[in-house]
Order: structure tokens, then sequence, then C-alpha cells
């Protein structure tokens, strides 16, 4: 939590749930990010926040943007960034979103299959098109390796086909996960891109462009590699599998540039023991909060990204802990196996702290289920 949000949160003792996140962090982490790795041009994931006061300064900044939707396109558009600044990265698209992206001046489009590379070609002639390839995912805490991206051999035959149909293909895109702790998964990866290069340049096609992805991550819980480690791993790889003729770079941060700028405040509505239904140990405690897998913490869904927790009461003895959401669905879990432990002073009606919730947090929030207003959002 940033001095600004431990100021804010003290000072006004916003109703809860909120989410207060400090703009000048998401600065301070693209310009971390931009000195790691200053020949890649910045595409900020949208989806991981769309907060306008986060866009403005990152418009600002200089920095493009990866878009998810023709909804993220409009609120980057609104936010002042121009259309050539914009990637719809969005390997599944609506052709009424092809179309209206493509009205817009947006002509950087992502694919991983024939179906929507011929949905290219037919609402948005002549743009740039980047494959997807199909990549590990090994080390990343969120994975994304099931839904998305194709094989080498077949990105190969689709960049090849893009050409004959009058679009422009411009590069080859992978991810490696989000929240990934490996800086190996980037350097196997480029590889794997390496390859595809030179098999399409020996085919007649030069292909010019090479996204990274996102991935990187911020700390929760656990302590993760820094981004300078990130960007010697990357620019490594580069060096040794393109030489002097490096492509151009594209990376899509989104939790490393706004998650630590962001905490979410709770209240504790209810502290009680609960025994098991075998009877066989003792109760446990649980703690249940007043935001949930419901209410923007989707992350915590198989206990996959562990937030760190801070209360008025840290440094007094602990013990360990369930906790949940407020709502009546068994599924409002967030953790019940990772080894929680929160002071056994804790008692309902006090506020407790979710820390580097800036991502991915108010864009899963719910509407309304069981009756419950999306949390509030202030931007600092």
């Amino acid at each position: 939590m940033t001095p600004k949000v431990a100021r804010f949160l003290a000072d006004t003792q916003p109703a809860t749930p909120c989410l207060v996140l400090d703009v000048d962090r998401v600065e301070a982490n693209y310009r971390a990010l931009r000195e790691a790795l200053p020949l890649a041009h910045v595409y900020y994931a949208v989806k991981a926040n769309p907060a306008a006061p986060i866009l403005e300064r990152l418009v600002g900044l200089g920095s493009s943007f990866d878009a998810a939707s023709a909804e993220e396109i409009q609120y980057c558009l609104d936010a002042g960034a121009a259309p050539a600044r914009i990637s719809f990265g969005n390997t599944i698209k609506k052709v009424s979103a092809i179309r209206r992206a493509f009205s817009q001046g947006v002509d950087l489009f992502a694919f991983d299959s024939d179906e929507e590379l011929e949905k290219l070609a037919s609402n948005a002639p002549g743009s740039r098109v980047y494959c997807r390839i199909l990549v590990e995912n090994a080390g990343a805490d969120w994975p994304l390796s099931r839904k998305f991206g194709t094989t080498l051999e077949h990105a190969s035959a689709l960049m090849l086909r893009a050409a004959t149909l009058g679009l422009d293909p411009y590069g080859l895109s992978f991810h490696v996960g989000s929240q990934q702790t490996d800086t190996a998964s980037y350097e196997a990866a480029i590889g794997r891109v390496a390859m595809l290069f030179t098999d399409l340049k020996n085919a007649g096609l030069e292909l010019r462009m090479c996204n990274l992805g996102g991935g990187f991550p911020t700390q929760y819980r656990d302590d993760v590699p820094g981004i300078d480690r990130f960007g010697h791993a990357i620019m490594g790889a580069m060096t040794k599998h393109f030489g002097n003729a490096l492509p151009e770079m594209l990376v899509e941060p989104g939790r490393f540039l706004v998650a630590d700028a962001g905490a979410v405040q709770a209240e504790v509505v209810l502290v009680s023991r609960r025994g098991l239904p075998d009877g066989g140990s003792d109760p446990v405690r649980w703690v249940y909060l007043d935001i949930g897998r419901f209410g923007g913490l989707a992350e915590t869904e198989g206990e996959a990204i562990k937030y760190r927790i801070a209360t008025d009461h840290d440094g007094g003895e602990t013990g360990p802990v369930a906790i949940a959401g407020p709502t009546c669905d068994g599924a409002d879990i967030l953790y019940e196996k990772s080894n929680y432990r929160l002071p056994l002073q804790l008692a309902s009606g006090e506020r407790i702290t979710l820390l580097s919730t800036g991502a991915y947090v108010t864009t899963y929030a719910s509407q309304r289920f069981n009756g419950f207003a999306p949390l509030s959002e202030h931007y600092i």
C-alpha cells in the first residue's frame, strides 16, 4: 500500500468494500518497465483496470494499449489515445466489433484461427495482423494456455494465408501466463517464435513484429523477481535468437502496472468457528468479509492469487483461518487451504485491507449478485 493510499484510507474512512488506487504508482511502474525494456513498445492491457484516470495518465506517458473489446477501444479513444496506438488483442471478436474498430482507425488485430483470419480479411481489409502461438505457461499463477494460441505449424500456414487475403502479416505473439514468476518461460517462448520467423522468411514472408504478451508479476504474498530480471532475460533471448536483426517488440503489461498501485478495504462481517461434518478436528475459525469472489476477487479461484492482508492488529498473536465472502453461495470462499493466519483479536465490524488489488478486481465484480453493489472506486 502506497503512502497516498494509506493517508486516503485513514483520512476519509470510505464505505467498504472499496478500491483506492494511486495513479502515481502506475506511472512509476510504467517508467520502471520502460527502463527494463527500452526497445519494447508498451501496450497496456486495458482489461486489468480500464479506469479513465489510469488510461489518461498512460496516454500522457506515450503508452499504447491492448484492448479486448470494442468497448475497451472506446475507453482508450475517450482517454485521448490515437487509434494507431491501439491493438485489438483478443483472438475472439464479433464481426460487429471488428468493423467498429476498423472504422475508428484501428488497424492492428490478433488472431489464432482460420475463421478469425477470414473475418479480419472481410471486415478490416489491409490491416496488420499477428498470430498468437501456443506456449507453455509453467510458472504462472494464472495460466492462459488452453483457450488461446495455435501450433507453430498452423501459425505458419495462417500467416502465409494472411498475405493472400490482402492483409499485412505483421508478426507473432505469445503469452506465458499471468503472474508469471519464471523468466525461463519467456526465453523458451522467444526461441519458438524465432524458429517460425526463420521458417516464414525461408518461405518468402518477412515478419516485422514480436509481441511478448504480458504476465509480468507483482508481489502478492510471496516474493517475485524484479522487472529488471525479466528485462535482462528477454533481451538476452531476443539477441541470442535474432542477433542484430531484432524485430519490433511489443509487451502487454496489465497486472504489473496497476496491481500494487491499489488496495481494497473491506469490513469483517463475521468471525466464527465452525466444525467439520466428520467432527474429526477442532473447529475452524472463519472470517467473512463484505467482499468475496463475486465482489471482484475472482482470481482467488483455486486459491491462485494470494493477496496480502493487513489489519489494525498486525504484530499480535495470530491463528489459522478460512476466509470467505458475504454471499449465500458455497463457492464464495477465498482461502481455505493456503495457510492464512490472521490476528486472534480480529472481530466483526473492523476493517481489513487487501494489498496489491489494483488489477482484475473492479472489472471482475458482479452486478449486484445477492443484491450487493459492486465495490466503489477511488483514484488519487
